[in-house]
Formats: C-alpha cells, structure tokens, sequence
C-alpha cells in the first residue's frame, strides 16, 4: 500500500477514534474533585471530596456500634452534619443492616470499618452506594466519594469544583447497588 494511503488511512483512523471518545463524553456528566452532594432521604446537603485514590465512599459518623437484629448484623450510628445550604446541623443516629466489613491498610496500620448501604444525590440522580463509616471530624470533607461511587457518576475533572448542583426531586432517576459490581478485595 502506498504511504500516502497509510498516512491518510492512520489519520482518518485518529480522527474517528477522537470523534467517539468525545461522543461518550458529551453523553456523561462531569463532576469536579469537590462537589455538593445531598443525603437522602434527609435532604442534607454536604461537601463531598471525588477521591480517585479510594476504591470505597467513606462518611463521616460518631458512635458507631455493631449489634444484632433479627439474626442479622446491623450498624448503628450517629451524623453530624452541616448542611451547606441551611447551615444547620444534621444530627441523627441511624440503624441500617452491614453490607460487609472493610480492612484498610495505610501509614497508620490497619483499621477496620463497617459498610453500609446509603442513598446520595449527586446531579439530577440518586445512588444507591456502599460507605464505610468512620470519624471524619478532622477532615476537611464529610463525605469522600471513591472509585466504585464516582464510575456510576460519569467523568471526573480533576481541575474543577461544583460543576453539578444536587437536584433530585421525588421524580429523580434512583439508580440502586448492583452487588454484581463489587469487588471482593480490600482497600490498600
């Protein structure tokens, strides 16, 4: 084949494999590193730190305690909030029934933490994700969203913050925890 022909057809095939990476991303939503996210169903809206480093969202929450109900594992603790848009404190404890445990390995050692099932809006949808729970107090985000969370979001922009403003109404899309897509390995 002439090289005038390969450069042409090398080109053209850039050119069509840049046309539809650019397609997906028309169709996805991009998200900063920091964005307003809202819990639901209490309405609470939060800063949320997008944490690319972290496989599992974390929350932040006080007194937390494993017990037993109905022959089943369950967590309880305690949110204290404050909501960005009222400036309120969002203070509640909460039962909900443990998904699974985590073990996270880092410069401190090993910490275990308990994980839950919770619902966050973040744009125009909601989702059904697993938290860890742990004191966050001394962070500067209470919600940390990591990299099974931000994968159902769409594409992450590491330069921005507040590109999406929470918006889910009773009409909004829920989009709920598919197990399927767990991974079963820990954090590291």
């Amino acid at each position: 084949m002439p090289k005038a022909v390969t450069t042409l057809l090398s080109s053209f095939a850039i050119v069509t494999a840049l046309a539809s990476s650019q397609a997906v991303a028309d169709d996805d939503k991009v998200f900063g590193w920091v964005e307003k996210a809202t819990l639901q169903p209490w309405g609470t809206e939060v800063k949320a730190k997008l944490d690319s480093g972290a496989l599992t969202s974390s929350l932040d929450a006080r007194d937390i305690e494993m017990f037993e109900k109905d022959d089943e594992d369950w967590v309880r603790f305690r949110l204290k909030l404050e909501d960005q848009e009222s400036g309120e404190v969002f203070s509640d404890e909460l039962e909900r029934p443990l998904y699974r445990e985590l073990r996270v390995r880092g410069a401190g050692g090993v910490d275990e933490r308990p994980v839950v099932l919770l619902n966050v809006c973040m744009g125009d949808t909601v989702y059904e994700e697993q938290f860890s729970l742990r004191n966050r107090e001394d962070m500067n985000y209470p919600l940390l969203l990591g990299r099974r969370t931000i994968s159902h979001l769409g594409l992450l922009d590491v330069r921005e913050t507040f590109m999406q403003e929470p918006d889910c109404g009773d009409d909004a899309e829920v989009v709920a925890h598919d197990p399927d897509e767990d991974d079963a390995s820990d954090e590291t």
